[in-house]
């Protein structure tokens, strides 16, 4: 009796252990940890070293037993393409050899063993000749990680109050139905118990060695804000930048403006009288046909009622008669020049050849067109000509435009904007340089209209496309002029620009900005001089998380 009591009591206690690691294990599963958070996983770059001087940034990545060198530019961040690199190494010297624009490979078997390298890069590049010094740290293996034991369910539970008395619980409650049961269920309540114990411990106590993550090159952004973007990422967003330096820029005020053509290289083709429309020998001419002044461009044939036509024959007739009339009188006169007076002779030729002359000018009328003929050089930009059409009087049929020659209205309150400078910034980004050319008297919508001639960046220009001019007026100010590409917005809609501090590491700064021209803005706070400052990429940078 007493060692069926022992035997029971013993499986009641294995039961009480079981319960407590079960709840101790459920409540420190994954999604319910109450203690410290794990901080998030930081991807491991390779092993690398960086070193810049005045001219060039070079980059060394060690992967699988080579060295991959990247080298650009200092200041604008551009690949380095044709240069000659040699390595300065514990083992001797050796030469890179090209793998891609700005990349080169290089062998290095002393990176096998563990430690800080000492390495030194002679750069020659467009008769540049540069020593580039750095150390390349390579860490140490990771040991094999030892099989971890369970732990111990009441030190887990040592902080956990409530988990521990649940455990009591479940374990007491256990004990109570296995003391109550035959042998056999009460084994097999146990091993069900003990298995659920087991599979509720977290997975840091049943782990015996997690396999260590492959270090791979991932542009990321680190916890204080700053964004990692290793040089094969860089090469890809095609990052670029600009050394900052502060100087004075006359002050800029934005106008709404419009492209229009110029006066003098742009003209209409209109009918004269009305009539149906015909095309040249060759067809109506496409948009877009460059042409040259005076090429025939249509006809347009006079309609002639019968009426009208009619009287035309009559005339034609009448004037025939008078013709052969006085032709017959000439030719009497001119057989007897010794009888008449010369007078009559010449007379009689001159009344011939006016009566000749009318009756030319009325076949004339019946059969030829107007011609409509081009009056400038440019190209057709707009045309309704349409084979047979009824064209009234001055009725615009073609309309020639030379691109190379085109204004740009835009509105102001002085007169004086833009005198001393002027340029346009497109919807597209694009910019245009602009001349002063003059202002009107009149206002339109309480604003005088303003003229400027388009000097550069014709391409793409059309007639009535809308633009933002940005004319020079009033004091200049002091700041720093940099590609408006450079401003990003925030979250909060500051603008902020990316600061290249390192060879792989880029900073937010926020700053302050005014317009300068179409293609620049003026940071007048938040930036130093002498920073490199991102111009293209900046906004495929800001997005990285």
């Amino acid at each position: 009796m007493v060692r069926h009591f022992v035997r029971r009591a013993g499986l009641g206690s294995c039961a009480l252990l079981a319960g407590l690691m079960l709840v101790t294990g459920a409540m420190a599963h994954e999604g319910h940890d109450h203690g410290a958070s794990t901080p998030p996983q930081v991807t491991t770059l390779a092993p690398r070293a960086e070193a810049a001087s005045a001219d060039f940034e070079l980059v060394a990545v060690l992967r699988e037993g080579t060295l991959a060198i990247h080298l650009d530019r200092f200041a604008d961040n551009a690949p380095v393409d044709g240069a000659t690199i040699e390595m300065d190494t514990p083992e001797g010297a050796q030469t890179a050899r090209p793998m891609a624009p700005g990349t080169y490979v290089v062998a290095a078997p002393f990176a096998a063993k563990p430690g800080a390298h000492d390495l030194a890069f002679t750069v020659t590049a467009g008769g540049t000749v540069d020593v580039l010094a750095t150390t390349l740290t390579v860490p140490a293996a990771p040991a094999p990680a030892a099989p971890r034991a369970a732990p111990d369910a009441l030190a887990l539970l040592g902080g956990l109050p409530l988990g521990l008395l649940a455990g009591v619980v479940i374990g007491f409650l256990a004990a109570i139905v296995l003391m109550s049961l035959r042998r056999r269920s009460a084994a097999l309540v146990l091993a069900a118990g003990l298995g659920l114990a087991s599979a509720a411990l977290p997975p840091s106590a049943q782990a015996t060695d997690a396999p260590t993550p492959s270090a791979r090159d991932a542009a990321q952004r680190l916890p204080d804000g700053s964004v990692i973007v290793p040089k094969p990422s860089q090469r890809i967003l095609g990052v670029r930048t600009i050394v900052t330096a502060s100087a004075s820029h006359a002050r800029a005020v934005e106008l709404p403006g419009r492209v229009v053509p110029d006066a003098n290289a742009s003209g209409l083709v209109q009918t004269a009288v009305g009539g149906r429309l015909a095309p040249p020998p060759g067809g109506f001419k496409p948009l877009g046909t460059r042409v040259a002044a005076g090429d025939i461009l249509a006809f347009v044939h006079p309609p002639i009622g019968a009426s009208d036509l009619k009287d035309l024959e009559q005339q034609g007739f009448e004037l025939d008669q008078q013709i052969a009339i006085v032709k017959r009188r000439y030719e009497r006169l001119s057989a007897i020049q010794n009888a008449v007076t010369r007078r009559e002779v010449e007379e009689t030729e001159i009344e011939l050849k006016g009566l000749q002359t009318r009756r030319a000018t009325l076949e004339r009328v019946q059969r030829e067109p107007e011609a409509l003929r081009a009056p400038v050089a440019g190209v057709i930009a707009t045309s309704d000509a349409v084979a047979g059409q009824m064209a009234d009087p001055n009725t615009v049929v073609f309309r020639i435009i030379d691109p190379d020659r085109l204004w740009v209205e835009a509105l102001g309150f002085s007169p004086d904007v833009g005198r001393s400078g002027a340029s346009g910034r497109l919807a597209d980004g694009r910019s245009v340089t602009l001349a002063f050319l003059g202002a009107g008297m009149s206002d339109r919508g309480q604003a005088l209209p303003l003229q400027f001639a388009v000097t550069a960046g014709f391409e793409g220009l059309r007639p009535g496309q809308f633009l933002t001019v940005l004319a020079e007026a009033g004091a200049p100010r002091t700041g720093i002029a940099i590609p408006r590409t450079a401003v990003v917005r925030g979250a909060n809609g500051q603008a902020i620009v990316y600061e290249h501090v390192a060879a792989e590491r880029f900073v937010a700064r926020d700053v302050r900005t005014e317009p300068l021209d179409a293609g620049r803005v003026l940071v007048v706070a938040g930036l130093p001089p002498d920073r490199r400052v991102v111009t293209e990429g900046a906004e495929l940078i800001d997005q990285i998380r």
